[in-house]
C-alpha cells in the first residue's frame, strides 16, 4: 500500500483559497474513484471535491471551518500499488489484468473520470511513466483546475509554509495551528510568525496568548454579535470597494409606463408553446437591454487600465444579480443577445435556483459584459446600484406599481416601474447612458417599437 496526499486543487478564476465546510467521509472509510469526499467554499461558489483515488481515508489534515491554500493537504489516501513507481498499463492490459487502482484518477474537479470506450476511468498520459525516475504524484485534474500537491517527502510544516506563501497575505500556518487559533479567537494575521518564512507556530500563538490584553482581538459586547467577514460575502465587500473607488460612476433614472409589456407578458404565459418557459418581467428587460445595446455598444465595454484602453466586446455576457443565502452572486448568461425571450427567461430561472442551492460553479460567475439586478422584487422602487467591477454598466429594475399615470391625454390606472442604470463615466458618457436608458424604456412602453430597431 502506498499513501497519497490530495491537496486543495486550483479551482480556477484566480481564487487561492477555499474554507473547508464539511467531510463527506471519515478515517478508516473506503472511498471508490470520484466519490464526493468533501464539500469547500470559495469566494463564489461551494464545489464539491470527488476522490482522486480509489483506497482507504489514513488521515484527514483539515478540519471544518478551516481556510485552506491551495496546494495545501487536505486527506491522505491509502492506496493500493507500489509506493515507487507506477505500474505499466499497456504491459497489465496485454496480461488481461485489471486496470491499476492507482492509474484511475479524477480529471476534473466536481466532475470526475471520463469512462472509455470500455466504461472504465480514461487515462491520462503523463510524462516518464514507467521510468525509475518517475515517481507517484498526487491526482491531478484537468488544465482548467490543476492540482498543486506539495513533494511526497516535504514535512507538512514546510508543505503549508509554502501553499502559504502562494497567497501573498495569508498568514502562514500549519492545519493543526491553524485549528488552535480558530478555537481561541485569535487572528492569525495578528500574529508574528517566528518559524522558516515567518511561519507561525504553536509557541507564536502561546505568546501572543499571553500578552497584555490590548493586544487581543476585540470581544463582543453585551447585545452584539461579531460575524465574520469570509467567502461571499468578503469576496462581495472587496469588489464593491474597488469598483465604488476605481471607477467614476454615473447613475440616471426613467419611470415608465411598462401596462403594455405585462399585458403582453399575460398572452405569452397563455400559449401552450411557452407553457414551461414563462416568461417574466426581467426577461423582457433583459432581451430589451440586448437589443438597446446595439445603438449603445459602449455599455458592453471595459476600461482596460494598463493599456489605456476601451475594449468594446461583441458578444452581451449578461450577468443576472442573485440574492442567495451565502451572499450576492452574479452568475452570467453567456452570449445572451443570441437566445430568444423564452432562452433567456428558462436561463435566468435556471441561473437562480442553482444559485441559491448554493452549486454555480466559479466559471459561471465571471467573464460577465453587463449586469442587471431586480429589486423590485423586494418591493423596492430604485436604487443606485455599483457596477461590477470590470463592466461599464449595470441596471437596476424597480417594483411594478399599478397607479395613477397620464395615458392619452386622461388620468388612469396604469402598471409604472423605475429603471436606473449606473454607468462608468470613462467609458460612457451622459448622453450615452441616457440613450440607453430611454431605448430601454421605449421598447417596454411599446414592445412593438422593436420592430424598429436594426
Amino acid at each position: 500500500m502506498a499513501v497519497k496526499d490530495f491537496a486543495l486543487p486550483d479551482l480556477g478564476e484566480g481564487l487561492t483559497e477555499s474554507e473547508l465546510v464539511s467531510w463527506h467521509v471519515a478515517v478508516g472509510d473506503t472511498v471508490r474513484l470520484n466519490q464526493i469526499i468533501a464539500e469547500v467554499e470559495t469566494a463564489k461558489a461551494l464545489v464539491e471535491l470527488p476522490a482522486p483515488y480509489e483506497g482507504t481515508v489514513s488521515r484527514l489534515y483539515v478540519e471544518p471551518g478551516v481556510t485552506v491554500a491551495v496546494g495545501e493537504p487536505l486527506v491522505a489516501f491509502e492506496v493500493a500499488g507500489a509506493a515507487g513507481a507506477d505500474p505499466d498499463p499497456a504491459a497489465a492490459e496485454s496480461a488481461g489484468a485489471a486496470e491499476p487502482v492507482e492509474a484511475r484518477e479524477a480529471v476534473l474537479v466536481g466532475y470526475g473520470a471520463r469512462p472509455d470506450a470500455k466504461g472504465r476511468p480514461a487515462r491520462r498520459a503523463r510524462p516518464g511513466l514507467g521510468s525509475p525516475a518517475a515517481a507517484p504524484v498526487a491526482a491531478q485534474p484537468a488544465a482548467s483546475a490543476p492540482i498543486a500537491p506539495p513533494p511526497a517527502a516535504e514535512p507538512a510544516a514546510s508543505r503549508a509554509s509554502t501553499a502559504d506563501s502562494a497567497v501573498g497575505e495569508r498568514p502562514r500556518a500549519t492545519p493543526p495551528v491553524r485549528k488552535l487559533a480558530r478555537e481561541r479567537g485569535i487572528d492569525l494575521a495578528a500574529v508574528t510568525g517566528t518559524g522558516e518564512r515567518g511561519l507561525v507556530t504553536r509557541a507564536d500563538l502561546e505568546a501572543f496568548a499571553s500578552a497584555p490584553a490590548a493586544t487581543a482581538p476585540a470581544e463582543a459586547a453585551p447585545g452584539e454579535l461579531r460575524i465574520p467577514i469570509k467567502g461571499v460575502r468578503k469576496a462581495t465587500a472587496d469588489a464593491m470597494v474597488r469598483s465604488a473607488f476605481g471607477a467614476p460612476q454615473a447613475t440616471v433614472f426613467l419611470t415608465v409606463d411598462v401596462t403594455p409589456t405585462t399585458e403582453l407578458i399575460e398572452r405569452l404565459r397563455a400559449r401552450p408553446d411557452l407553457a414551461d418557459a414563462r416568461p417574466g418581467l426581467l426577461a423582457v428587460v433583459a432581451k430589451a437591454m440586448c437589443l438597446a445595446a446595439r445603438r449603445t455598444p459602449e455599455v458592453n465595454s471595459k476600461w482596460d487600465e494598463a493599456a489605456q484602453e476601451i475594449v468594446q466586446t461583441r458578444a452581451i455576457h449578461l450577468g443576472i444579480a442573485a440574492a442567495t443565502p451565502r451572499g450576492l452572486l452574479v452568475p452570467v448568461i453567456r452570449n445572451a443577445d443570441g437566445h430568444s425571450l423564452a432562452e433567456l427567461s428558462g436561463a435566468i430561472r435556471d441561473l437562480a435556483v442553482t444559485a441559491r442551492s448554493g452549486k454555480t460553479p466559479p466559471a459561471a460567475l465571471t467573464g460577465g459584459t453587463i449586469t442587471i439586478t431586480n429589486v423590485g422584487v423586494f418591493g423596492v422602487d430604485a436604487g443606485t446600484p455599483i457596477l461590477t467591477p470590470g463592466e461599464a454598466a449595470i441596471l437596476a429594475v424597480g417594483a411594478v406599481r399599478r397607479q395613477p399615470w397620464e395615458h392619452r391625454g386622461e388620468i388612469a390606472l396604469r402598471d409604472v416601474l423605475t429603471l436606473a442604470l449606473t454607468f462608468d463615466h470613462r467609458i460612457v458618457d451622459g448622453e450615452q447612458g441616457s440613450r440607453f436608458l430611454a431605448d430601454i424604456g421605449r421598447i417596454l412602453a411599446d414592445p412593438a417599437s422593436v420592430l424598429t430597431l436594426v
